[in-house]
C-alpha cells in the first residue's frame, strides 16, 4: 500500500469581475445586503463576449499549472477525476475534454457529480487508485461555469449572488511514507434532502419539453432552487461531523489543525466553524469574498492560493471540509 501526497495545484478564475453593485443592472440588491448575508464582495463571470472559457477549458487551464509545479508532463499522469456541477454539455463530462484540451494519451477519465464536495469525492477516488498501486499519478480537477445558467433577475437573487466561475487542480502522485500525504478521507450523503438544494430540470424526465422556459416563464425548474436557511442549519452541523470524524481517525485533535479549508459556501458557515473549533485565523483559509462559491473548484482554488501566499507548510496538518447538494459532505486529512 502507497499513500497519496499532493505534488502540484493550480488554479484559473475568468477575468472578468462581477462587483456586488455591478450585480444592480438585474437585480434589486445591495453591496450591503449580499456581504451580511454572504461575505462575498465579487466573484468571476465568464464573459461570453471576450473568452471563450468554459468549464473544460478553465478545468485545463488549471490542471496544467497543477502538472507544471508537480514537475511533471501531460504524459506523466495516468487518470483524471474531473468533478463539476456545470459540464460543457450534458454528456459527456469534462474530463475526456481535459484529456483533448492537454493531448494527453487514451487515458481514463472519470466525471463526479457530487457539487460542493465534489473535489473531497474527487480527492478520495484518486487516493484509493493510488493507494491500491494502480496510478501513479492522478490529475483531480474541480471546475464550474455558474454564470451561464443563473437567472439575472430579482427573482433569482438569493442563489445568483452567490456564485461564481473558475478552476483549481491538484496531482496526486505516490508516497512511499505512510506519515505525508492524505492520511484519511470520509465521506456522506443524505438525499432525503436533495430537492432544498438543486436544478431540476432539463433532466431525462422533461428531456426538451421547453427551451429554458419560453413556454413558461413562471417555470423556475431550469434555474437553481436553494432552501438557504435550511441548508445553513445542515451545513454547520455537517461541517463539524465530517472534522470531528477525520480527526478521530487520525488521533488528532483539534489542536492539531495548521490549516482548515473549508468549502467556499458561505464566510458565515465558515466563521461559524472556526469559532465552534476554537481556531485563529492564521488557520483558517476563506477566499469567498473574492471569487463567490465555486462549488467543486472552491476548494482547490483556495487550497492553491493558501499554498501559494506560503501559508501551508510541509509537516502541517490540512483539513478540508465540504458541504453541498446531495446533501453530500466529507473531509479529508492531510499531512504535508
Amino acid at each position: 500500500m502507497f499513500n497519496s501526497r499532493i505534488t502540484g495545484l493550480g488554479k484559473y478564475v475568468p477575468e472578468n469581475v462581477v462587483t456586488n453593485n455591478d450585480l444592480k443592472q438585474w437585480m434589486d440588491t445591495s453591496d450591503e445586503w449580499i456581504q451580511e448575508r454572504t461575505g462575498i464582495k465579487e466573484r468571476r463571470w465568464i464573459d461570453p463576449k471576450t473568452s471563450d472559457d468554459t468549464t473544460s477549458i478553465m478545468g485545463a487551464k488549471a490542471a496544467k499549472i497543477a502538472i507544471e509545479r508537480a514537475g511533471l508532463t501531460k504524459d506523466d499522469i495516468d487518470f483524471i477525476v474531473f468533478a463539476t456541477l456545470s459540464p460543457d454539455m450534458y454528456f459527456p463530462g469534462g474530463g475526456v475534454r481535459v484529456q483533448e484540451l492537454l493531448d494527453m494519451d487514451t487515458i481514463g477519465a472519470i466525471d463526479i457529480r457530487n457539487q460542493c464536495s465534489g473535489f473531497i469525492y474527487g480527492l478520495s477516488v484518486a487516493d484509493q487508485f493510488i493507494k491500491t498501486g494502480m496510478y501513479k499519478h492522478v490529475l483531480v480537477i474541480g471546475s464550474e461555469n455558474h454564470s451561464g445558467g443563473l437567472e439575472r433577475s430579482t427573482r433569482g437573487r438569493h442563489v445568483t449572488v452567490i456564485f461564481g466561475d473558475g478552476a483549481g487542480a491538484a496531482v496526486l502522485s505516490r508516497e512511499e511514507d505512510h506519515t505525508k500525504g492524505i492520511l484519511s478521507t470520509h465521506l456522506h450523503s443524505e438525499g432525503k434532502h436533495a430537492k432544498e438544494l438543486a436544478l431540476e430540470g432539463p433532466s431525462t424526465g422533461r428531456w426538451v419539453d421547453t427551451i429554458m422556459n419560453e413556454n413558461n416563464p413562471d417555470d423556475t425548474s431550469y434555474y437553481p432552487y436553494m432552501n438557504g436557511q435550511f441548508v445553513f442549519k445542515h451545513a454547520v452541523v455537517r461541517f463539524s461531523e465530517a472534522i470531528v470524524e477525520g480527526l478521530a481517525a487520525n488521533e488528532l485533535q483539534k489542536e492539531d489543525i495548521d490549516m482548515l479549508i473549508p468549502h467556499q459556501a458561505n464566510l458565515r458557515i465558515a466563521q461559524f466553524i472556526q469559532k465552534k473549533f476554537r481556531l485563529p485565523d492564521a488557520n483558517v483559509y476563506n477566499n469567498i469574498m473574492r471569487y463567490g462559491n465555486t462549488t467543486a473548484a472552491s476548494i482547490p482554488i483556495a487550497l492553491t492560493e493558501a499554498w501559494e501566499e506560503g501559508k501551508i507548510k510541509e509537516g502541517d496538518t490540512v483539513v478540508l471540509a465540504a458541504f453541498g447538494s446531495g446533501f453530500t459532505w466529507g473531509s479529508a486529512i492531510i499531512k504535508w
